[in-house]
């Protein structure tokens, strides 16, 4: 059953709009006198400036591998991350260490490991899950590629945007 709804009756001054108009232009006009005096800021001017100053704590980015003060790998290749990403954004393939190695412990190291950053939705959930504290979220928000395949980061562009993280690692603990 349709139901028609009526229309208010306008009188004739709000026929003309004019009142609206002149609201709205004043409204324009004040924004437009606070700009002109720097009050207010318009645009910022990318990429000669960046919010990299004012982002905040909370702010989640792209994920990178980190190494530890030595040089390591922090990654043990638990795949945990992978089985955690909603997406499926990452894959690892592991590796086995030679039984002859030093950290033979240790067992495994990331063969390969790549993240799809066209599929990440930057959660955090990898960070969150990995007891090697391997894979962080930086504060990078321009993530950029010209072809899908630039767009899939791999071992060492991860562990390149990464850096080195200081503190103690587990997986290279002797005691553990």
């Amino acid at each position: 059953m349709a139901v028609t709804v009526r229309r208010p009756k306008l009188n004739w001054s709000e026929r003309l709009y004019l009142p609206a108009i002149a609201g709205g232009m004043a409204i324009t006009m004040r924004h437009f006198k606070n700009m002109l005096l720097g009050r207010t800021k318009v645009t910022m001017q990318y990429p000669e400036e960046r919010w990299d100053a004012h982002m905040p704590e909370y702010y989640r980015g792209a994920p990178a591998l980190v190494k530890d003060a030595s040089g390591r790998e922090r990654c043990v290749a638990c795949q945990l991350c992978e089985f955690i990403c909603p997406p499926r954004a990452i894959r690892i393939t592991a590796g086995e260490l030679p039984s002859t190695d030093r950290f033979a412990k240790v067992e495994k190291y990331p063969y390969e490991f790549d993240i799809d950053m066209l599929r990440c939705i930057y959660c955090g959930m990898c960070e969150e899950v990995c007891p090697e504290q391997a894979i962080f979220l930086r504060k990078d928000y321009a993530i950029t590629g010209f072809t899908r395949k630039e767009m899939v980061h791999d071992k060492e562009k991860l562990l390149e945007i990464g850096g080195v993280m200081h503190g103690l690692v587990l997986k290279w603990n002797e005691k553990k």
